[in-house]
């Protein structure tokens, strides 16, 4: 059976999902992402010593901030009643980059995973934006939804 993209109509027309028929369930879902930044950055995250702050902290409220809003960015996504919200970082020393998850967590008829994506998006883009000064050469990548449960589709893991 072929799949077919649930945000278009017969027409090829640009929709919102109807999922006043779908069964509330509770849906959570886990995106990861990293950035890869020079010594100097490292040391200012590690020593606290970046001029605008707390990179970690500011970058933690951000993303959570970005979850929330996600239907202003994402035009097709349905506003959502947030029950959870986390992020969290990882710093390896040794590749100098530092990873944030962020977790997502509702109880609704759709699933969370822009929401949890665009999470990680912004926290990392936040951690660029305020150490920017000590290297513009930082690389934001891998970022990538882990797992999520609930709905209809049921869970998903990306190993």
């Amino acid at each position: 059976m072929e799949q077919q993209l649930s945000h278009f109509d017969k027409a090829g027309n640009a929709v919102m999902v109807d999922v006043s028929e779908k069964a509330v369930t509770t849906r959570v879902a886990v995106a990861r992402g990293k950035i890869i930044v020079n010594a100097a950055v490292m040391s200012a995250i590690l020593n606290g010593t970046a001029k605008k702050g707390d990179v970690l902290g500011v970058a933690r409220v951000a993303g959570i901030m970005a979850v929330k809003n996600t239907p202003q960015l994402i035009p097709m996504c349905h506003t959502l009643l947030i029950h959870k919200c986390s992020v969290d970082f990882e710093i390896d020393e040794a590749l100098s980059a530092v990873s944030a998850v962020c977790t997502v967590k509702v109880d609704g008829k759709t699933g969370v995973e822009m929401e949890a994506l665009t999470g990680v998006s912004v926290a990392l883009l936040t951690i660029y934006d305020m150490c920017k000064a000590l290297d513009r050469a930082m690389t934001i990548t891998d970022i990538h939804l882990e797992m999520k449960t609930g709905g209809k589709s049921g869970e998903f893991y990306n190993r």
